[in-house]
């Protein structure tokens, strides 16, 4: 009896293993471009296109930034607050703020002025 109990123990994990688990882990996940919707939609399909900075928010480097050609700040709206760090080895920064048509100086000198850029439009069929 003990040993038909024992070849019964052994032998009844080896039939409970089925080859359907091993197949499905041959299933991937979608893209994420696929579940992504509203503005990160919007900003994955820009960074497809080859846009690295769809929200223009990469520090940009100053110009000449004289009265006559002030430093260039892209912006979808009428004002923006920049931050101008003024020297190379300051340990703070200039804050201030910028309005559409209006340059303004910094402390130390440089000029700045907004550059009307487009904003990333949503669809509609992407507004809850």
């Amino acid at each position: 009896m003990a040993s038909l109990c024992g070849r019964t123990f052994f032998q009844l994990p080896r039939r409970s293993f089925s080859r359907a688990a091993v197949l499905s882990t041959k299933k991937r996940l979608p893209d994420p471009l696929d579940l992504a919707t509203g503005l990160e939609k919007q900003e994955l399909l820009a960074r497809q296109a080859g846009n690295d900075d769809p929200f223009m928010m990469k520090p940009l480097k100053r110009g000449v930034g004289t009265k006559a050609q002030p430093n260039l700040v892209p912006s979808a709206f009428n004002s923006r607050l920049i931050g101008c760090v003024c020297e190379d080895e300051a340990t703070h920064v200039i804050w201030m703020w910028l309005h559409n048509g209006k340059p303004r100086r910094c402390e130390c000198g440089h000029w700045f002025k907004i550059e009307k850029k487009q904003p990333i439009m949503v669809p509609e069929e992407y507004v809850e």
